[in-house]
């Protein structure tokens, strides 16, 4: 098979969060799985400049909100055989950072024109256009590609040539929402605009097209399925989605992490590299003391050391932690790095908080791989205090790294983290600690426990050990999804035998 994997962010060529790395560990994951698969980029500045050698291999025009833009295909590779395909339509993606937001960290004003038009030229290289084999699967990511399904079926009229699709949300509250104005400007047919396809509550939810018109629909956790398909966590989708999943069409699927670049054993970005057999508590201690000589002066490197990495926005309980951090220092010794970017209001907060308890917050407003990967080999306990979490990563990447997680019970958090009670600890199970309901005594309690087991430290290390003998690589994870592409394709092919298709 030959998966067309669409995607609006991939590591190591940009990133902004989990998407990144998913679109990095599963095409590598299925290649090595023996797939055909290439990846579909938009050609983002930054993207350009670090894909190394491309060439074009196409060149055609698509038309929308009035112009005709010229598109040109480059190729390369991604790596281990993975193929990269990179849309170059420089008036939409030839500008500098973030891929979707401005240098004030505000959207893009034509977010909604830039990924509709990169939807229209991805499904047309779907089709077979521009010297790109027809792929036998599309699988697209997030509202940014979600209008390629219904697309693949505007622009080929014969279902026999349609490769069926895949429509992963990583993210339900980002759902790509727009104005009447952008749906009819792009040149989506009128009979789309229904409650029943893709307008939604008087506007156009690029999401929910991904929803109704993919042959199946994913998302990043079974925990997350259960989520959506009820208020609050659906974000007014919870009834198509439980539609979906009555249909059988509706699946949630655990991401897994890249073991070649989360892996303590042999991670280039820490200074001192440790497995779960060897050198875990030492070389983690010096770790930690490279951590804090980085970010701090006279910090205690004998005191507890606990990190957060995430955007500073309320998804991720900055706003909890915020909360519970002046009784944590008043009452341990504990100290706190907190890595991370977003919302103003969190950045100031945590700016005067740090200034409060000099040595005992330490403050990296931004993002640096090096430093999360450090963070991740050099703290002691890290905190995800997630409202809710599709999949999440970190708490993997924090197990694998023997940092046992204090995580909320949402999501992929508590499909993901066993936690340590009397029980877990007797039977070998536990790895981190889980804390619910969401407030900030819950949260408490749960550091208060953690604090108490590192204090303890045979039944610490023992902790630390079960968490990075978790299986939770791509090898795994990607078996269901080539589970499902075969699926899929069988009732593809059977669907034209029997003259089904519509």
């Amino acid at each position: 098979m030959d998966i067309l994997f669409v995607t609006s962010e991939i590591y190591p060529l940009i990133k902004t969060g989990g998407l990144g790395d998913v679109a990095h560990g599963l095409p590598l994951a299925l290649r090595r799985h023996g797939l055909g698969v290439q990846v579909v980029l938009p050609a983002y500045r930054d993207a350009l400049a670090r894909a190394g050698e491309v060439r074009a291999v196409a060149r055609f025009t698509v038309t929308a909100c009035g112009r005709e833009y010229a598109v040109t295909i480059r190729a390369g590779e991604l790596a281990a055989g993975v193929g990269l395909l990179l849309v170059d339509i420089p008036p939409l993606f030839d500008r500098p950072g973030n891929p979707y937001l401005d240098a004030d960290g505000n959207d893009w004003w034509d977010n909604g024109e830039r990924f509709g038009v990169f939807a229209m030229a991805a499904a047309r290289l779907a089709l077979g256009e521009g010297a790109v084999a027809r792929a036998d699967v599309v699988h697209c990511n997030d509202w940014q590609s979600a209008l390629v399904p219904a697309l693949l079926q505007q622009y080929c009229a014969d279902a026999a040539r349609r490769p069926p699709s895949v429509f992963t949300i990583h993210n339900l509250s980002y759902g790509g929402h727009f104005p009447y104005e952008l749906f009819a400007a792009l040149g989506l047919p009128s009979a789309w605009w229904h409650f029943s396809k893709m307008e939604f509550y008087g506007a156009f939810s690029m999401l929910k097209g991904g929803i109704v018109f993919a042959d199946h629909v994913t998302t990043v956790s079974p925990g997350y399925v259960e989520e959506i398909c009820r208020e609050p966590g659906g974000f007014g989708l919870h009834s198509i989605l439980s539609q979906r999943r009555a249909a059988g069409t509706l699946s949630g699927i655990l991401n897994g992490i890249d073991t070649s670049v989360w892996n303590p054993a042999r991670d280039p970005h820490l200074p001192y590299r440790y497995s779960v057999k060897r050198g875990r508590v030492a070389q983690k201690r010096r770790n930690k003391q490279q951590l804090l000589r980085q970010l701090g002066s006279g910090v205690a490197e004998d005191a507890p050391l606990l990190g957060f990495v995430g955007r500073l926005v309320e998804q991720k309980g900055i706003d909890l932690l915020l909360e519970i951090l002046p009784a944590l220092f008043d009452s341990s010794t504990a100290n706190v790095v907190v890595v991370g970017c977003g919302m103003r209001q969190f950045e100031r907060q945590l700016q005067a908080l740090a200034r409060a308890y000099p040595g005992r917050l330490l403050l990296y407003i931004g993002y640096r791989e090096e430093l999360a990967h450090l963070v991740e080999g050099g703290c002691d306990i890290f905190l995800m205090p997630s409202r809710f979490e599709p999949c999440g990563l970190n708490q993997m990447y924090s197990l694998a790294y023997g940092t046992p997680p204090v995580v909320h019970a949402t999501g992929g958090l508590k499909d993901t983290v066993v936690d340590t009670t009397t029980a877990t600890l007797a039977d070998g199970s536990a790895t981190g600690f889980v804390f619910a309901p969401f407030t900030a005594t819950a949260l408490r309690d749960a550091i208060e426990r953690a604090l108490a087991l590192y204090a303890r430290p045979r039944r610490w290390q023992q902790v630390q050990k079960n968490g990075m003998q978790c299986d939770f690589s791509w090898e795994n994870s990607a078996r269901p999804y080539i589970e499902l592409y075969r699926r899929l394709r069988r009732e593809h092919h059977e669907a034209i035998r029997s003259g089904r298709h519509d």
